[in-house]
């Protein structure tokens, strides 16, 4: 039996101000302890969507990879593993081969369950046939379809008893999977724009970025455009197609969303950063700044981080530069802006969706 001895200290970094979100759940609790109540010790440790670090610090002993879709969650874990005097972790994402087949994995499922079934792909590539795989979710976000991805990949899939509102599914007895499409295909102005399972919406163009495009003003001045949160690149590639010399750059914190971006547009001025700030970007960069700005974080609501992209936007656009974004009308996002651009417009709205535009 393999024993917890410490307690590490886990704190989020997000730019949350609600005090009731916490590093850990239930569910990361209970895929803890399940692991500890193991009598074998793995000799290659998986874990998949750890956000801030709290099983990768807890089992660090164990030297496992950690997998991981978002740059954000790479640099929380990074920051909580040195103030825990913890060496560096070691980490991968969910499209590259591990240089080890794993024998012990663990998962907290993601809201995504298209991410989710890529991330049993990539356990299923990854990992040795007697593999066992522990999944844990809170009780309230149960869908009988996370059975139906898991029976795909495992002929045994337990259910446990819940603990804390959480639960977990044992996965083992590997099935021998045929090679499956990750990548899924949305048509928008007579182009297929493809992307990796578990990037933001998947089946159809986003309304919001739909929206957007319809009402977007762009001048030939704009010499130098960023995409922020570009997703699968559409945004991008759209404005590419009617300026096609102006220097491009897309920048997401989702690794799939980049990889995907990096399938619709290409060039010599195209520009791709998997990354969650704008600190790789110069002071007064960009004529330009589009962006379909994220709120929601897998089942949280965080309107502090696009508050912090739109103070660095500021940052980053050069004088008379201007950012452009489609938001949700009850965002409110107004006020804010408003704190940090002399001039805030709206160029359109309609009842769920509010386009502005702000001049530095």
């Amino acid at each position: 039996m393999v024993k917890e001895e410490i307690e590490y200290k886990i704190e989020r970094h997000d730019f949350s101000e609600d005090k009731s979100l916490t590093s850990k759940s239930a569910a990361d609790e209970y895929l803890l302890q399940s692991f500890n109540e193991r009598a074998i010790k793995p000799k290659h440790l998986g874990i998949y969507n750890d956000r801030f670090g709290f099983l990768g610090c807890h089992l660090n002993s164990f030297e496992p990879t950690l997998i991981l879709a978002n740059k954000s969650q790479e640099k929380a874990i990074n920051i909580n593993s040195e103030a825990n005097k913890l060496p560096s972790a070691t980490f991968s994402d969910p499209l590259s081969t591990l240089k080890n087949k794993m024998d012990i994995v663990l998962i907290k499922i993601p809201k995504s369950l298209g991410l989710f079934q890529l991330l049993l792909e990539h356990i299923s590539k990854n990992s040795l046939v007697k593999v066992t795989v522990t999944c844990a979710f809170m009780t309230r976000h149960f869908s009988p379809k996370m059975l139906h991805i898991a029976e795909e990949y495992f002929e045994v899939v337990e259910q446990s008893r819940a603990v804390k509102k959480a639960r977990v599914l044992i996965l083992s007895k590997k099935k021998k999977v045929i090679k499956k499409d990750l990548i899924t295909s949305l048509d928008y102005n007579k182009q297929a724009y493809k992307q990796y399972l578990g990037v933001f919406s998947a089946d159809h163009i986003d309304y919001a970025t739909q929206f957007f495009l319809e009402h977007i003003d762009l001048k030939k001045t704009d010499e130098k455009i960023l995409d922020l949160g570009s997703g699968n690149g559409i945004i991008a590639n759209e404005i590419h197609k009617k300026f096609p010399k102006a220097e491009m750059h897309l920048i997401d914190d989702s690794f799939l969303a980049v990889a995907s971006a990096e399938l619709n547009i290409k060039g010599k001025n195209i520009h791709h950063h998997c990354n969650n700030e704008l600190a790789i970007f110069e002071d007064e960069s960009f004529d330009l700044i589009v962006t379909n700005p994220p709120f929601h974080f897998e089942y949280e609501i965080n309107i502090q981080i696009p508050l912090q992209l739109f103070r660095d936007s500021y940052r980053c656009l050069k004088k008379g530069g201007n950012l452009q974004m489609v938001a949700s009308k009850h965002l409110n996002y107004k006020t804010h802006l408003q704190r940090f651009f002399s001039s805030v417009e709206i160029i359109a709205e309609d009842k769920k969706f509010i386009i502005y535009k702000c001049i530095k």
